[in-house]
């Protein structure tokens, strides 16, 4: 092996041999709870020097008996040292170094995933979700850093799990970042191998648009929680096309990086929303940015008010901080019926933090967590149980339940809740309460193309904002569907919302086209030098970024819901037609194992060559998920693929199914198979 001199003068893009003073952690600030320590004396070795390989040998004597104390104490090395002093935030572009624009523009997509403001625990580099993480550890963030201050346009940086693998020569047409994160084998891709993993530095948690850089703050979700109530009242409770959900009562749990959205969403669709949870320190962020109305642990108070805004028709949201089995066993109690019912607590990790079990304090739970682990998973247990009897009582009386997606009735099954296997035996064929894609999302908006994309006004200018919010109403025809009037009423109504939080963003629902002639609006207001450089992204969660059962792929019933080809092909088409960033993820929000997805990110940057990628990029982007739902004999995604062939004949063609008569299949069947 070649000593450290040598390998220290190979390198021009390092970390240096400073040994930084250590931070002061402002108080106030979540911090992740104790992950759990669970190496090999030979697995903690390995891991220790994979912490150590990041910085010169001369630190190795002061750093490994620290890094070592935090892999024991929190389960994870975070290196803490590393972290720069203060608030980190999305600085407006120009105050970056860089050598070309795309590197400065994603280190402000970086920070503005770990603002205090922003991030569920910003010291442990986490954005959202629990456990979703930019990267896993300081030591990564700096390097990061370093290589996109020097990284050219004839670059690329590759980043595996959170580690900066290089600068590898490449082109200005192809992606300046590819990421993946935890794509594990096969036989070892399932939560107990990967926590192993993660504690030795090796896998790193990207959830979706975490490690994929692209979160923007609870906005990210709003308008597909908005859409997924809004289009629940219409097709359960009656609710007009043009109509709200005003004297209707949406409940849920979860106040944190993605369920923050909800009380948002609750407001602007007219309803009477109560969402419980644990975590003071969440309601707390929501509240002060005016996110939920009011906050009460007293459940007559907020029993009393909700039915006093229903009978007024009156928008509120309404924070319980408390546990969401009590405020659902007691609306059973009280007989108060409750229309719309989800959960968002984070399943997915649901033994390690992200589901509080019912009878303890959110402070409890982290103590339980780390002294006593498998006496909290008891619980955890007991709790979805309960959960899932009170859910079960409602869902009697005529509440409408849906999954939101965060693998919490696949918790429940686990959880040894057998009865809620829908075909009785396993859970291949999902469960007998819909998911909100299975039931909403997937034939109304991902079967047409609609899905969440989403823009950064890297200048961080107001200003810059609201004039691609114009931009964006402009290009869409609200007359064409109905998806497109509800997606122009919410731009239109986007700033009034007050929906920014962290950097200047904005979330929209589109199709192929409209998000094609978005971008391109957006890329020619850059070259007349109207607004700065925007950086375009979507959520993972989208027509084609995510191969999920029980989730985005949750209403595929041609068998191919478990596999992860579309998600795989997005990713490496987006690559070929040269995205600037290219992400593909093991688990979301659903967890390790169970869903591929991928996401991108491109810099408008007002050039044509951009527009070319646009033209190209956006559109497969979308139509390759729209093909494949179209291939499972989805009503609407035929119905898409059909006029997509017809409008672009002799650019891009979508093979379509037969359709084969249920009487002749049923008849055939019935002969050969007794």
């Amino acid at each position: 092996m070649l000593d450290n001199k040598t390998i220290c003068n190979a390198m021009t893009v390092k970390l240096g041999n400073e040994y930084p003073d250590y931070p002061e952690f402002q108080e106030g600030i979540r911090r992740a709870p104790d992950r759990g320590f669970r190496l090999t004396k030979a697995q903690t070795r390995v891991a220790l020097k994979n912490a150590l390989r990041y910085v010169p040998e001369e630190l190795h004597e002061k750093l490994a008996p620290e890094f070592m104390e935090e892999l024991k104490t929190y389960g994870r090395v975070y290196a803490y040292r590393y972290r720069p002093q203060g608030r980190l935030y999305g600085k407006p572009i120009d105050e970056y170094k860089g050598n070309c624009l795309a590197g400065k523009a994603f280190q402000v997509m970086i920070d503005n995933n770990l603002d205090f403001e922003v991030a569920l625990y910003p010291y442990e580099l986490v954005t959202y979700g629990e456990t979703g993480q930019v990267c896993q550890n300081w030591l990564q963030y700096r390097l990061i850093k370093k290589y996109l201050e020097v990284m050219t346009e004839d670059q690329t940086l590759v980043v595996e799990s959170g580690h900066p693998l290089g600068l590898f020569p490449s082109k200005p047409e192809a992606p300046r970042v590819i990421i993946t994160n935890s794509m594990m084998i096969g036989m070892y891709d399932n939560l107990d191998d990967w926590e192993v993993a993660e504690q030795m530095g090796v896998a790193n948690y990207g959830q979706m648009t975490a490690g994929g850089w692209m979160y923007i703050g609870p906005q990210g979700i709003v308008h597909g929680t908005f859409n997924t109530i809004l289009n629940a009242g219409r097709k359960e409770l009656g609710v007009p096309e043009d109509g709200d959900l005003a004297g209707h009562t949406f409940v849920s749990s979860g106040l944190g990086g993605m369920s923050g959205a909800q009380p948002k969403a609750a407001n602007i669709a007219g309803a009477v929303g109560i969402f419980a949870e644990v975590d003071a320190s969440r309601i707390e962020t929501r509240h002060s940015q005016g996110w939920v109305d009011t906050v009460s642990d007293d459940l007559d108070e907020i029993f009393r008010v909700a039915a006093e805004k229903l009978a007024a028709k009156e928008s509120i949201s309404i924070a319980y901080h408390g546990n969401i089995v009590d405020l659902l066993e007691e609306a059973v109690k009280r007989d108060f019926h409750i229309d719309l019912l989800s959960d968002q607590t984070s399943c997915h990790n649901v033994y390690n933090g992200g589901y509080c079990p019912v009878g303890m304090t959110f402070e409890e739970r982290t103590k339980m967590l780390h002294e006593d682990r498998d006496k909290f998973c008891e619980e955890v247990d007991k709790t979805l149980h309960r959960h899932y009897h009170a859910i079960k009582a409602l869902t009697e009386k005529g509440t409408y339940f849906f999954d939101y997606g965060n693998s919490f009735m696949k918790a429940m099954y686990d959880a040894g809740v057998k009865e809620i296997s829908k075909n009785g035996y396993d859970d291949k064929d999902g469960f007998i309460w819909p998911s909100y894609v299975e039931d909403i999302m997937g034939p109304v908006l991902f079967d047409y193309g609609y899905g969440p994309f989403r823009w950064v006004c890297l200048s961080g200018k107001p200003e810059d904002l609201r004039a691609t919010d114009q931009a964006a109403m402009d290009v869409i025809d609200p007359n064409r569907r109905g998806q497109d009037r509800d997606n122009w009423i919410w731009i239109r109504d986007a700033e009034k919302n007050k929906l920014v939080v962290g950097t200047q963003a904005r979330i929209l629902y589109q199709d192929a086209e409209g998000r094609r002639d978005i971008a391109l609006a957006f890329n020619r207001l850059v070259r007349e030098g109207k607004i700065g450089p925007v950086m375009m992204g979507r959520d993972h969660h989208d027509v084609s970024g995510t191969d999920s059962p029980f989730r985005e792929t949750s209403n595929i019933k041609d068998g191919s819901n478990v596999m992860a080809d579309m998600a795989v092909q997005c990713y490496a088409g987006n690559a070929a037609r040269g995205m600037s960033l290219c992400a593909l993820h093991n688990g979301g929000g659903v967890g390790i194992g169970k869903a591929i997805n991928g996401g991108f990110g491109l810099l408008l940057d007002g050039s044509e060559r951009v527009d070319a990628i646009i033209n190209s990029a956006m559109m497969w982007d979308v139509m390759g998920g729209v093909a494949r739902r179209n291939w499972a004999r989805n009503e609407n995604a035929v119905e898409t693929s059909v006029a997509y062939n017809g409008n672009y004949a002799g650019k891009g063609h979508i093979t379509i199914p037969y359709i084969a008569s249920d009487d002749l299949v049923d008849r055939v069947v019935d002969e050969f198979v007794k």
